[in-house]
This record gives structure tokens, sequence and C-alpha cells, in this order.
């Protein structure tokens, strides 16, 4: 079984990219090679100009990763673990002392030094393991489901800490994700992938306007009514596609806000009674609706285990 195939990207330094797919869409996999913890079986990689296979450790010193289970040991003490973690990059011990009072006050964790992590909170415990995967100050910062299983209030919160930290940094940030706002207001680009192939790539608008559109729906009196105007709209600027299904027409168009008085006007002087009007913004999972046939809520399952690599 391919898990990855023929998946080809760039990213720039800088951006925030995210990646969406249903579990076992290779997504984890992508990840475990892009962070050396995978060699790729085929092709090339290279992350801040390195080879991943070539030089490991030479990538390993550059990024930070933050996988879907927690990094910290259970019965360790959350201080510890983040200054562990620094020596590890070679950080002497007053630098990683330093460092970790930096990130525990950065991510509010200030009162949870001596804290096990098996007694803190969710929230708690993944702001711990982005302070550890942070504590080196790499220039990518890989995040594979960081805010599966928590609240949106967490959620909210840990994306604040990530959103801050990459403004005042300049750190480029690769992430995959089940939530569609996230993606949606946080990434600056988004990768739909499924059966480990890349099937859209751009920013969140981009790929709505370029593989559904925005829609309007017009409610008419009957059905004869819809058929004959959906033939009137064809000609008007503002639709781009016109389809009528029983007593109501769906048109695309570029923009409802403009698109929609236009077209009921439209309807007016053509003596067109329009019964009722609604304008569809569309969303990412509409995007992936139509590029798979499915729907993305429908297939994955945020408190579904991780993906296996293969």
């Amino acid at each position: 079984m391919v898990a990855v195939d023929d998946i080809s990207m760039s990213v720039p330094r800088g951006q925030t990219l995210a990646i969406l797919g249903p579990n076992g869409a290779g997504k984890t996999t992508l990840m475990k090679m892009l962070t050396t913890l995978l060699p790729p079986t085929s092709g090339t990689a290279r992350v801040a100009g390195m080879d991943v296979t070539k030089d490991a450790n030479g990538v390993r010193s550059l990024i930070g990763y933050v996988g879907q289970g927690n990094s910290a040991g259970h019965a360790q003490r959350a201080r510890d673990e983040v200054i562990c973690q620094a020596r590890i990059y070679g950080a002497d011990r007053a630098s990683a002392r330093r460092r970790a009072t930096e990130l525990f006050t950065t991510f509010g964790l200030n009162g949870m030094e001596h804290r096990r992590t098996q007694e803190m909170s969710g929230g708690q415990r993944r702001r711990l393991d982005l302070a550890m995967g942070l504590v080196h100050q790499p220039r990518l910062l890989f995040l594979d489901e960081p805010t599966t299983g928590l609240d949106p209030q967490n959620r909210a919160n840990l994306w604040g800490h990530i959103r801050k930290i990459r403004e005042n940094t300049g750190m480029t940030v690769v992430v995959t994700t089940h939530y569609l706002d996230e993606a949606d207001a946080m990434a600056q680009r988004i990768l739909i992938v499924d059966c480990g192939r890349i099937l859209a790539d751009g920013t969140a608008e981009e790929l709505k306007q370029a593989h559904v559109g925005s829609h309007i729906t017009l409610g008419t009196r009957d059905e004869t009514t819809a058929i004959t105007f959906a033939e009137v709209l064809h000609s008007h600027p503002a639709a781009m596609n016109v389809t009528a299904e029983d007593c109501a027409l769906h048109v695309r168009v570029r923009d409802t806000r403009s698109a929609l008085p236009q077209l009921i006007s439209h309807a007016t002087n053509h003596a067109v009674d329009i019964t009722s009007a609604a304008a569809h913004e569309p969303t990412l999972d509409d995007v992936f609706l139509t590029l798979t046939g499915r729907s993305l809520r429908d297939v994955t399952d945020p408190t579904d285990p991780p993906e296996e690599a293969a």
C-alpha cells in the first residue's frame, strides 16, 4: 500500500501551510518523512535546504515537531522536561533554565513548573508540547493535529500562541488538522490530500472560488417559472452558472453581496415573483466534497486514533 504518492510542494519561508485530509490520507506519513522520522522509499525532500535522508541531523537542528501524542513523560515534572529538551539541543544548564522560564511565561504555564504532566489538563499539556518543540527556536515548526481533543477555548488559546510566535519570529509553520475552521482562519495556504495525492493547492479563498464558488438560491412560484427564468439568467453578467430544480434556481456567482440585488432586480424586470432568496458562501468542506464526493466532516472523526505510517 502506498501512503504518499507523488506529492510535490514547496513552502516559502514564513508561510503557514495547512494540510487537510481524512484519516489515512497520508498526512502523518508525509510529516514524519519531512521531519526525518520516516525515510522515504523514493523521491527526495529538502527541509531548510538540507536533504532529509543525507543530513537528518542538520534538519532536526532547525525544526520543531509536535506530534499527535504528548511529548513529555507522564511522570516527569513539566519544567524538567523543557530543560532536558534544551540540553539535548546543546544549551548549557543555565541557558536551558532561562529558556524554560521564558517559554513557561510565553505559554501561560507559570505555576506549573513542578507539576507532573499527568496532573496537567489537556490544554496545558499541549502548550507544554509546544514549549518543548520551540525550545531551540527552530526556523520551521511542524504540527501534526495539534488541537485534536481540545475544547474550542483551548484550541483558540493554542492557536493564539502559535500566531503570535509566527508573527514575532517569521517562523514557517506546517500543520495538519481535521478542523476546517482552523485551516481557514490560520493558514495562508492549504493543501487538500487524499489517498496520498494532492487534490488541490492554494489559499482558502482560491480553493473555494475555483472548486465551488459562491451560490445564490432563488425560489419561484412554480417549476415552469424557474425553468423559464433560468434561461433568462444564463445571459446575465452576474450569473456564472444557472440550474433549475423544482421551483428553485441555483446561481453560481462571484460575489453574493453584489449579485443578489442584481438578480432580484432582473427578476422584477421580467415579472418573475421571487418567493425566497438565500446566499451561500462556500466552505472548505464544500471544496473537499466537490473534489472527492465526500464530506471531510463525514469521513473524519477527530477522536479517531492517529493514522499509522505505511
